[in-house]
C-alpha cells in the first residue's frame, strides 16, 4: 500500500495520494471474473468495470485535456450522461484495465510535466491550476474507490482499502 509521505514536497504528496486511491481501484477488481466485474449491484447498474472506465476517462479529461496533451477518444457521450460507465459487450476486461492503465500513464506524464501553478483550460474556457486537478482527481478517485469497496463487499465479501497480509 502506498502511503502519502509525512514529510513529502506538495507536488509529490499529492501524487501519492492520487495513486494510493488508484491502485486501490485495481485491488477492488483484483482476482474477479468477467461476469462479476460487470454485474450491475446497484438499481442504478453500478459495477466494478464500469467505474473503472469511469476514471479511465476521467483521468484522461482532467489532466491531458484541460492541459492540452493529446488523447485517445473519450467514451463520453452528450445525449447520454453515463455512456462513460457503461462497458460494451465487445469490450473485454483486459481492455478496459489496459484504457486505464493508458490514462495513468498519460496523466502521470501531464504531471510530470508541468508545474502546480501552471495553468490548463476546461471545456468552458476555466483556467484552472494543476494543483486543483490534482485535488479534483484525489477527490473523484476516492469517491469511486469507496463505491467500488461496497460493489466488491457485496460481490464476495472482500472490504477496505488495501488487501489484507
Amino acid at each position: 500500500m502506498r502511503r502519502v509521505p509525512f514529510t513529502g514536497g506538495e507536488k509529490e504528496s499529492l501524487q501519492a495520494g492520487l495513486d494510493r486511491h488508484r491502485d486501490a481501484v485495481l485491488w477492488k477488481v483484483e482476482g474477479l471474473d468477467d461476469e462479476a466485474l460487470r454485474r450491475p449491484m446497484t438499481p442504478s447498474g453500478t459495477n466494478l468495470l464500469g467505474l473503472v472506465k469511469h476514471l479511465a476517462a476521467v483521468e484522461y479529461w482532467w489532466f491531458a485535456d484541460t492541459f492540452g496533451q493529446e488523447h485517445e477518444e473519450l467514451p463520453f457521450d452528450d445525449d447520454d450522461e453515463d455512456a462513460d460507465l457503461r462497458v460494451d459487450p465487445g469490450e473485454t476486461t483486459a481492455d478496459v484495465l489496459a484504457f486505464y492503465a493508458r490514462a495513468r500513464a498519460s496523466s502521470d506524464e501531464v504531471i510530470a510535466k508541468f508545474g502546480l501553478e501552471d495553468l490548463g483550460t476546461n471545456e468552458r474556457g476555466e483556467s484552472m491550476t494543476l494543483r486543483w486537478v490534482l485535488i479534483h482527481m484525489i477527490e473523484e478517485t476516492a469517491r469511486h474507490a469507496g463505491h467500488m469497496d461496497i460493489v466488491r463487499e457485496l460481490i464476495d465479501g472482500a472490504s477496505g482499502d488495501h488487501r489484507r497480509a
